[in-house]
């Protein structure tokens, strides 16, 4: 088999919007400074913006003015998203506060005349989480990020490459079951990406949902025809189950997409000997050999093949017995210890009537036996 380093893709979505947003005189100096910041992306402008505002949002009446806290929120979330370092020394609750903010605002019937500037906040605070959320997966900090990603969500619902990322945290976590949800969700949509079908079934396959990883498979595979990743995966699933009736009309495009792939011309090799293409199996398990001449498995089978056909044609038995000897005498070099193939060559001997070669065989299961 061919083992694959999962490489899962966690490029952040820069939202864009404009802050151009309709106001009230009073507010005035609050939006000249974002827009000030807008164009010449200096801290000092939005740390103009949050000192106007706060200044706004005196007492409780303040405080209840829906504009006020609307343009509070715009101030506070274009800053937890900007100022990613927190040069402008703001507590440690403050993207918390600025959270239970905007959840307050959107939640009240009063901001019907504020979609742009709540959409905006919205958009600030799903990148910031998305980006700490990422921050987080770095430093291996998974049960933080899994809880970032999920606030993330909440800001930007349609994003659908969080699902990926909540699954893929919730896989490290050890939440396969979880996991796989999101892996669902994800492929349900029309995304579809390599990485994310190949991190599906991963996850699939390792809750023992073998069904579900073929499926997702052909699923993505009908999307992305070409993808030979995607082709060997599924090739992978066939062998290891042993449905070789359903490996075989995948082999042609596998050996064309793998031509000097010792482990594809293995499996290849072993669909047409378990099919009873002895011919087939014969040529790719010498392909096989030649990309890897050190390999035991196909020098092996090719004997245990020749031997086989010896019985099946008796004309040619004793060329067959012969090469039957020659490959897994040659087996037999590679690993002398394997007692399977040395029972093999003691029935080929006492066939071939070979007693000379029966015989050391013979001493050598009794030294590994003893």
């Amino acid at each position: 088999m061919i083992n694959r380093k999962l490489i899962f893709p966690v490029a952040i979505l820069l939202f864009t919007s404009s802050t151009a947003f309709c106001q009230t005189e009073v507010l005035k100096g609050v939006v000249n400074s974002l827009a000030y910041y807008n164009k010449q992306k200096d801290l000092k402008f939005l740390a103009n913006a949050k000192k106007t505002v706060d200044s706004l949002i005196v007492t409780k009446k303040d405080s209840a003015n829906t504009e006020k806290s609307v343009y509070k929120a715009v101030v506070y979330s274009a800053i937890a998203y900007t100022d990613s370092t927190n040069k402008l020394n703001n507590p440690p609750t403050f993207l918390a506060k600025t959270s239970d903010l905007v959840d307050r605002l959107a939640a009240s019937k009063k901001t019907f005349k504020y979609v742009p500037e709540l959409d905006f906040a919205k958009r600030c605070l799903a990148n910031t989480y998305l980006r700490n959320g990422f921050n987080q997966m770095h430093k291996s900090d998974y049960a933080n990020s899994l809880t970032s990603f999920k606030k993330a969500q909440v800001y930007a619902p349609h994003f659908r490459q969080l699902n990926g990322y909540i699954a893929y945290v919730n896989s490290k976590l050890g939440n396969k079951e979880e996991a796989a949800k999101y892996y669902d969700i994800l492929l349900g949509t029309d995304t579809m990406k390599t990485q994310y079908v190949q991190a599906a079934v991963s996850t699939f396959k390792s809750v023992g949902d073998t069904s579900k990883a073929l499926q997702i498979l052909k699923k993505g595979r009908k999307a992305l025809p070409n993808d030979r990743v995607l082709l060997l995966e599924e090739a992978n699933i066939y062998n290891n189950r042993k449905d070789y009736r359903s490996l075989m009309p995948l082999l042609p495009a596998l050996l064309d997409n793998y031509p000097n792939n010792a482990d594809v011309a293995f499996i290849a090799a072993s669909c047409y000997d378990n099919l009873n293409d002895y011919d087939k199996a014969e040529s790719m398990y010498l392909h096989t050999i030649e990309l890897n001449k050190t390999s035991y498995d196909p020098v092996f089978n090719l004997g245990l093949l020749y031997l086989k056909e010896s019985t099946l044609k008796k004309d040619k038995e004793a060329d067959n017995l012969q090469r039957a000897a020659q490959w897994l005498e040659k087996a037999n070099e590679i690993s002398p210890y394997e007692t399977k193939c040395l029972n093999l060559l003691q029935l080929v001997y006492t066939k071939s009537n070979n007693t000379e070669q029966l015989n050391k065989v013979n001493n050598k299961l009794k030294q590994l036996t003893n």
